[in-house]
């Protein structure tokens, strides 16, 4: 159990964190101070709950590149309906936001499950189709902080138990998904479908089906997050998170969730996000450019893409020699 344990992805990255953490407060103390790393935790809480929602699309060997511009838009037309009716209460600007995002994420579960397309060629389909759509409806225009309601922009700031609201949605999805992938029927699906189609099949499991319900609820996130997103930084443009899919696929990759499909957990993802968090905090602190950003993530996708390879090879070897010794 203890072996285990400490041979496994989650345990070796949460080591990873706390020798960078380590690492950084040799330099700068005050970044470990209780305060400041519940300001990083915060300034993460949009890369976990997206990282969430990719790990599921992974887990069924899928890959969903629009949920930067699933956020973007989703952001920019509650900023927009902010600014129209600025009565509006919260909560009907979460469920639009939910709403919205949700139909983007069916979009593109249906386009991959009903006409068989490759997930990566729709969701860079409807990434660009997305951006577009924010083009069209904001004339290109920006929605800044003095046009948004007080209301809309206090949300996830508010307080609870010293922690913001922002992090409070991270911390409760986290929750809510860990009970959904390793307590319900659609997690147990979801790694069916992505862990051995054809098995899946005979079982009784639509894969296209379960695809679909994956790719659906990385977009309810994506919603959830693109108001989040508008309402904390107080402005919504065209660009907004532009990029941020490679940060979301990096976490869930670095957090061990396997590209192959099957292998993965939420905590992995969690921790994969952290793990950049971090990294990103830390960048500006100890003088680093911020455009290393971009390298340092790509190269730990190369990282963490080798050692699951190597790893899933040792797998291989180990079921070759048991089978060589019963023969």
């Amino acid at each position: 159990m203890i072996q285990r344990l400490a041979t496994s992805r989650e345990a070796l990255l949460l080591g990873a964190i706390v020798v960078l953490l380590a690492v950084i407060a040799t330099r700068f103390p005050a970044f470990i101070t209780p305060a400041n790393l519940a300001n990083v935790f915060n300034d993460t809480s949009p890369l976990i709950l997206l990282a969430i929602g990719q790990m599921i699309v992974i887990l069924t060997r899928c890959i969903d590149l629009s949920v930067a511009a699933n956020l973007a838009l989703t952001g920019m037309v509650v900023s927009m309906l902010n600014v129209a009716v600025p009565g509006i209460p919260v909560p009907v600007v979460l469920v639009v936001a939910v709403g919205l995002g949700t139909l983007m994420g069916m979009f593109n579960g249906i386009l991959v499950w009903k006409l068989d397309i490759p997930p990566i060629v729709v969701t860079l389909g409807t990434m660009t189709i997305f951006r577009g759509i924010i083009f069209l409806i904001s004339d290109g225009k920006w929605v800044n902080s003095h046009e948004m309601s007080a209301a809309f922009k206090a949300f996830p700031r508010a307080e609870f138990l010293g922690l913001a609201m922002l992090s409070w949605m991270a911390i409760i999805a986290v929750i809510l998904f860990y009970v959904v992938m390793t307590r319900t029927t659609l997690g147990r699906a979801i790694y069916a479908a992505g862990g051995n189609p054809h098995a899946a099949t005979y079982t009784g499991i639509n894969v296209g089906r379960t695809q679909f319900w994956a790719f659906t609820i990385s977009g309810a996130i994506a919603g959830l997050t693109g108001y989040l997103w508008v309402s904390r930084y107080a402005v919504a443009y065209v660009d907004i998170a532009g990029g941020f899919e490679l940060d979301v696929v990096a976490a869930c990759v670095i957090g061990g969730i396997s590209i192959a499909g099957g292998i993965g957990s939420v905590g992995g993802a969690v921790l994969g996000a952290l793990f950049l968090g971090v990294i990103k905090n830390a960048l500006p602190v100890v003088n680093i450019s911020p455009f290393w950003q971009l390298a340092i993530s790509g190269g730990a996708i190369i990282i963490a893409v080798a050692l699951n390879a190597q790893s899933n090879r040792a797998k291989g070897r180990i079921i070759l020699k048991s089978a060589e010794h019963a023969a």
